[in-house]
């Protein structure tokens, strides 16, 4: 691991690239400055719209996490692949080229192989999501000297953002190799309005496992890992579904993991069809039922088939692990939602399964409730982990990493795994 940039000299490349950003971007959130990917647009024709993510990228952490990581190349580089496209086929090749090359590199990066691109630790998360987010400006922004349907720019980003997710990469091994198979999923970092460095360590995970073999009592399982953005909409178009359907027939174990409570663990139990309107990194609120593709047969609620009892009951790690039942709900016949710490009631309507009712519990809704939909609830173990939230040093207000940082996200990674081995040993 590399040393940890004095916090003078963080301030001090901070500072550098505040300036260089918001000079160009007159102040933090505001659209990125025209590339060389848009240089062909009219001058009079009105300026392509970021989303609220891609502005993000503007702001000063965005860019030093980036440029300590060596990955500030990686969306100016791609800016130059899109120009000399001269076709909507190329255009796609570069961009599922590129996606797939920067899941690999993030992959790469974290599992400690090719050269670190600067300070920043290797089992940082937070250089795929700035990096993927300057790509799909870049695809966003980009006026070529073809014409390009909104349709065909609109699969531009659908591919760039499966590929760059790992959701194209996910490579099973077969059973004749005498390995478990296993698929975990993560999230990006999120909430980043409240605090523009955070870190997911669920992304970190995944990034960490990715293609990785874990020794289980049971012997060896191989890991593959993808993650997912923190959107509503995405969900809605069932990202989920597409990514997760042509495996979940294929493994031995799966789990979703995202971040959750301070200081602890948390295998939840049982998750709720409602979403609970806090909003996501567009910075949109949701409030419904959860939507799927066939709501004439949607269930209130899923449950894990992870086998709970053994991962709570193991030493995994230093932080405690806990077996969550509480969910809220609607009762039947009632119509004011009431918590209830050993689970839903018969006939009842959800407000929160046990991790809630964001996105965190969103995934493990529809995760289980595909698997189930496969015929797959008695011989697939699957469910939801929720890690401990991941926290810097205390006083650290400013700088976008810091020793107790590191050490917590490592913690937390090798925690999961721990937990993995153990779910895989025990099955049902």
């Amino acid at each position: 691991m590399h040393p940890i940039r004095s916090a003078s000299s963080t301030r001090s490349l901070r500072a550098r690239v505040r300036v260089g950003v918001l000079g160009l971007a007159l102040s933090a959130g505001l659209a990125l400055p025209t590339t060389t990917a848009t240089a062909t647009a009219a001058a009079t024709d009105a300026a392509p719209t970021l989303t609220v993510e891609e502005q993000r990228l503007a702001q000063a952490v965005p860019q030093e996490i980036l440029a300590r990581s060596g990955f500030d190349a990686v969306a100016p580089r791609f800016a130059r692949l899109l120009a000399a496209s001269h076709s909507y086929a190329q255009a796609r090749r570069v961009v599922a080229r590129e996606g797939t090359a920067l899941w690999r590199r993030a992959v790469d990066r974290v599992q400690g192989r090719g050269p670190a691109g600067g300070d920043l630790s290797r089992d940082d998360d937070r250089p795929l999501y700035w990096a993927r987010l300057g790509l799909t400006s870049e695809v966003r922004t980009w006026q070529p000297g073809f014409a390009l349907t909104d349709d065909r720019r609109s699969a531009l980003l659908d591919v760039l953002e499966r590929t760059s997710r790992g959701q194209g990469d996910l490579r099973l091994p077969r059973r004749a190799e005498g390995l478990k198979r296993v698929l975990v999923t993560g999230f990006d970092p999120f909430t980043l309005d409240r605090d523009i460095r955070i870190s997911n360590p669920s992304g970190a995970t995944a990034l960490a496992l990715d293609g990785t073999v874990i020794r289980t009592a049971d012997g060896p399982a191989r890991v593959e890992t993808a993650v997912f953005p923190v959107r509503w909409r995405d969900f809605a178009d069932l990202t989920v579904e597409r990514a997760l359907r042509p495996y979940l027939p294929d493994v031995d174990l799966f789990t979703t993991v995202s971040q959750g409570r301070v200081g602890r663990f948390d295998v939840e139990r049982t998750n709720g069809a409602w979403r609970g309107g806090f909003p996501d990194n567009e910075n949109i609120g949701r409030t419904e039922t959860v939507p799927v593709a066939d709501p004439a047969s949607q269930p209130q609620w899923t449950a894990t088939t992870l086998p709970y009892a053994a991962i709570v009951a193991a030493d995994t790690g230093r932080f405690p692990v806990y077996d969550n039942t509480s969910v809220t709900e609607i009762p039947a016949g009632g119509g004011e939602p009431v918590v209830r710490p050993d689970g839903p009631t018969p006939g009842s309507t959800a407000r929160a399964g046990g991790g809630g009712n964001y996105l965190s519990n969103e995934i493990a809704y529809r995760a289980t409730l595909l698997r189930d939909r496969l015929g797959l609830h008695d011989s697939l173990p699957g469910g939801h982990v929720h890690t401990p939230v991941l926290q810097f040093a205390a006083g650290n207000t400013q700088d976008v990493t810091d020793a107790e940082f590191v050490r917590n996200r490592l913690d937390i990674v090798a925690q999961v795994r721990a937990i993995l081995a153990v779910a895989v040993s025990a099955g049902r």
